[in-house]
Order: structure tokens, then C-alpha cells, then sequence
């Protein structure tokens, strides 16, 4: 059975006294919730004080992603799409017109059996009375 593999990095705590700053980390012993500092975390409405979470993330997202070559990548998709289509129904149309043209061409080609058997037969009965 394969297990997992979970890639973790060891590092250690900045020691008491170091010039490491530790001022954007909260510290899990006073009190404030992990992943929060003391001050931005309002405990009586349950969220971040004057912080839209939803709002932050939005913002966060859309600095992240440029949303003008996604944009131009679906135009082009969308054109490469349609100009697919258009050629898949002009294929259509010739192969249905092909199709038209080939049993025409099948009727001529009966037609003209047709007319050299009886010319075959007329020969062969001139031959027969000429002789």
C-alpha cells in the first residue's frame, strides 16, 4: 500500500534575545488566537475586527491573477471554436454535394452501359445479315 509522502521543514524557534524579527509572528502564548495577533481579533463577534474576510481574500485573488490573458485566451478559444464549426459544416455540405454528384455520375455511367449493349447488339445483328 503506498503511503503519502509529506515534505516538512524543521525550523527553529528564534532564541530569546535574537535580532530576529518577531514582531509580524503571534506569539502562541499570550493569549490570542493562532494565526491572529491579540489586537486584530475581536472575540465577541467571532471574526477579525474591522476586517472583511471575504473582502481581503477578494483582493488578495485578484492582485494575484491578471484576468486580461485569461480573457484573451477564451476570445481566442471561443474564434478557433466557431471558425471549427464553420469548416465542419462546409466539409458537410461538399460531402453531401460529392455524394449528389457521384450518383449522378453512377446514373450517366448506367445510362451509357445501357446504350453501348444495345449498340453491341445492333452491330452484332448488321453482322449477322450482312454476312
Amino acid at each position: 500500500m503506498h503511503q503519502p509522502s509529506y515534505n516538512r521543514v524543521a525550523i527553529s524557534p528564534p532564541q530569546i534575545g535574537s535580532s530576529a524579527n518577531t514582531s509580524a509572528v503571534p506569539s502562541l502564548t499570550s493569549g490570542s488566537c493562532a494565526g491572529s495577533t491579540a489586537g486584530d481579533y475581536d472575540s465577541s463577534n467571532g471574526g477579525a475586527s474591522g476586517v472583511d474576510l471575504v473582502e481581503l481574500m477578494n483582493d488578495r485573488l485578484s492582485s494575484a491573477v491578471d484576468p486580461i490573458p485569461l480573457d484573451r485566451s477564451l476570445a481566442r478559444q471561443a474564434q478557433t471554436s466557431g471558425a471549427l464549426n464553420a469548416k465542419q459544416q462546409e466539409l458537410l455540405e461538399l460531402q453531401a454535394l460529392a455524394q449528389r454528384r457521384l450518383k449522378g455520375a453512377r446514373a450517366n455511367f448506367a445510362d451509357g452501359m445501357k446504350a453501348a449493349k444495345e449498340v453491341k447488339r445492333d452491330l452484332d445483328w448488321t453482322q449477322k445479315r450482312v454476312s
